[in-house]
């Protein structure tokens, strides 16, 4: 199938990853023990069939630029096509550059990249979800049920505050847009959306010449009486990296195979960029139970219920309880830590106690020493 282009959107936004959130945007944010957030989104792409993908940028995306270098990782290096990084936008008004208003200006800005897409079919995607979707079969659905645009919304079990929901009818048309809801309802989407390269031109020329900008507003909620909206609800895994809660929440139940063997599966293999690191080592006196752990690591110690990420080191006598611990982190002997979730090149000193709890993980910020 060479019928789909991917474009990614990856950029600031306002959310409560804290500290997390700092230093990358939520694209580049690590998940599962050796991925960032956009491997997902790429290689749903990449197993769908897409061989061109672009990634719209904003704000905060040096660590997302060194983690997609040219592609190669997805098998998108390529001389013609392939893994485009389409420059940071935003709008210009009388006092200066402001930050970007909606994904409709953001493919504005990209026009003449847009115009030049050689397939028939666009996907849209955010950078921020971690699923494993059947991009093809999706595809396929969308092409057979003439649909104008095809959204992809999660099923009941998929809620959370914020976000847009969709209320479908009994034949799957979307009949209502909604957002800012204090009792969500409906199904929510997943900011996915399929469409064919003429219609996203054409949305896009227009939403321009109106001085328009949301893709959410100014095209679902404005559009759904013109435009054939179709639902195709997901009733699998599926994460959207905008809070620490749900990080953390989301990050915990890979501790599940169920969960593990449906995101990772075979058949869609999600693809990532190597570490470069030798094989995990468990010392004879170290403990290993139910926990990711992923090449680099050193356990001398104890590590429970943990998802270890590249390079992490825990010292003899340190105990490590249901936490989350990015790249190269340091536990150093007879520190205990607990619902924690420490970034790149976090130093534990000798015998601290840190604790958080289930609902409300510690986070501590890139290269602190605690």
């Amino acid at each position: 199938m060479n019928g789909l282009h991917g474009i990614i959107f990856s950029y600031e936004k306002h959310n409560d990853l804290w500290e997390l959130g700092a230093v990358r945007s939520p694209s580049s944010m690590p998940f599962g023990g050796r991925y960032r957030a956009i491997d997902f989104a790429l290689s749903n792409l990449v197993n769908a069939g897409a061989r061109d993908v672009g990634v719209v940028l904003h704000g905060q995306y040096q660590s997302l630029l060194d983690h997609l270098g040219t592609g190669k990782s997805w098998d998108l290096s390529r001389k013609y096509g392939g893994l485009k990084i389409l420059p940071p936008f935003a709008y210009h008004q009388a006092w200066g550059e402001a930050a970007f208003r909606g994904k409709m200006e953001a493919l504005a800005g990209v026009r003449s990249y847009l115009s030049g897409i050689r397939q028939d079919y666009v996907a849209l995607m955010d950078g921020d979800l971690v699923v494993n979707l059947p991009l093809a079969d999706i595809l396929d659905s969308h092409i057979k049920s003439g649909a104008d645009i095809t959204a992809v919304c999660g099923d009941d079990s998929f809620r959370v505050e914020d976000g847009t929901y969709f209320q479908l009818s009994p034949e799957g048309r979307v009949t209502d847009v909604l957002y800012h809801l204090n009792t969500p309802r409906g199904n929510r989407s997943l900011e996915v959306y399929l469409l064919s390269r003429e219609l996203l031109l054409s949305l896009v020329d227009e939403c321009v010449s109106h001085d328009l900008y949301s893709w959410r507003s100014d095209v679902l909620q404005a559009k759904k009486e013109t435009l054939n909206i179709q639902g195709w609800i997901w009733k699998g895994f599926a994460a959207q990296i905008r809070s620490v809660r749900e990080y953390y929440d989301r990050s915990m139940q890979l501790l599940n195979p169920d969960i593990r063997r449906e995101l990772f599966c075979a058949q869609r293999p999600i693809r990532a960029k190597s570490a470069d690191k030798s094989s995990a080592y468990i010392a004879p006196d170290g403990r290993c139970v139910n926990s990711l752990v992923a090449d680099g690591c050193g356990i001398f110690g104890t590590v429970e219920n943990s998802i270890l990420f590249p390079g992490v080191k825990v010292e003899h006598g340190a105990i490590v309880r249901n936490c989350v611990l990015f790249k190269d982190t340091l536990v150093r002997e007879g520190a205990e830590l607990a619902y924690t979730i420490a970034d790149k090149r976090v130093e534990i000193l000798p015998l601290r106690t840190l604790v958080g709890h289930a609902s409300y993980p510690l986070v501590i910020a890139k290269g602190s020493r605690v």
